[in-house]
């Protein structure tokens, strides 16, 4: 059996060295798109240059054809940090959040950023920022952290605010004429101005949980929201909280704001809330899927671009008179 055995194996070396020296047809590649509908996203802004998500790995994604094709965007720094949010102040300048203190600016819509603060021995995220109308930006995350820049984010300094422990702040958000803002955070910390940001005043607790978002509607209303189905609104610039009734107890982390008013706050189990009352009342439209929702914009078409820990979602706007009282 020896002899049979060798010369099968030389003759298998054989074929293979003849094999791999002749000519061949090449099997093309296949396509390398980038697979959006199953990163894990946590934002997504509308800017000039179109529709920009971003997340994991420090993933920043852009669209300019509404969500059907994507490309990478170009970062000075490859950090591989959770990027946590985008904001766009107009459609060219904006920056992107994430953990280790990580700032990214854009002059140009979201297609190239660079950055500006990176702390490689501080692994505390950065949640949300905001131009104040002085020209200032602050930038507010995990255990009480703010940042404030004085160069139009180019570069940051520590700060701090009044009133502030180490719980974790989450948002920080203004009225229409910039002069009314809220900043709402980790067992219900909130604080509000009333002078584009000068000077902020703590608010009296009225939530001891998770506040993740907060909305302007005009005239002195507010929206916020957060943890297990929590939300509340003000009728007079924040001083005082009402608690709206939640058909569903999940966590909403994004709002939209449509043109005709009405508000949606999407979260967990692919629910989607809408109000057509300012948030005094509020009913599930829709819920597909298991992913956590965790922001939202409308398309040009009127879809819903939705960002989510298990990819980009769109889906076909629904009837907000619709009532769903169970999960």
């Amino acid at each position: 059996m020896r002899v049979p055995v060798g010369m099968a194996m030389a003759l298998i070396v054989i074929a293979a060295s003849i094999y791999s020296f002749s000519p061949r047809h090449v099997l093309p590649l296949q396509d390398s798109s980038i697979p959006v509908d199953r990163m894990q996203l946590t934002t997504i802004e509308r800017s000039k240059a179109g529709l920009i998500v971003a997340g994991e790995l420090g993933s920043i994604l852009v669209s300019a054809d509404e969500g059907r094709t994507w490309k990478a965007a170009t970062l000075s720094n490859a950090r591989q940090a959770l990027i946590t949010r985008i904001i766009f102040v107009d459609d060219q300048l904006g920056l992107a959040l994430g953990h280790e203190g990580w700032i990214l600016r854009t002059e140009d819509g979201g297609l190239n950023w660079t950055e500006t603060n990176f702390s490689e021995s501080n692994g505390e995220p950065l949640m949300s920022a905001a131009r104040l109308p002085s020209g200032d930006w602050l930038a507010l995350g995990a255990f009480g952290q703010v940042l404030r820049s004085t160069d139009n984010a180019k570069s940051w300094q520590a700060d701090s605010l009044p009133g502030l422990t180490d719980w974790h702040l989450n948002d920080i958000s203004s009225s229409a004429d910039g002069q009314h803002w809220l900043i709402v955070g980790e067992a219900g910390t909130a604080l509000r101005s009333a002078d584009g940001g000068q000077n902020w005043e703590t608010i009296e607790p009225f939530y001891n949980g998770s506040l993740y978002g907060a909305v302007s509607l005009g005239a002195g209303h507010w929206v916020t929201y957060g943890m297990r189905g929590h939300v509340f609104t003000s009728a007079d610039d924040g001083l005082s909280w009402q608690e709206t009734k939640v058909p569903a107890p999940i966590s909403l982390y994004g709002h939209a704001v449509l043109a005709n008013g009405e508000l949606l706050l999407v979260g967990q189990g692919g629910i989607v809330l809408s109000s057509t009352d300012g948030g005094r009342t509020l009913a599930i439209v829709q819920r597909e899927g298991r992913a956590s929702l965790t922001d939202i914009v409308i398309g040009s078409d009127g879809r819903w671009i939705l960002s989510s820990d298990g990819g980009l979602q769109i889906r076909a706007p629904a009837n907000p008179t619709k009532t769903d009282g169970a999960v």
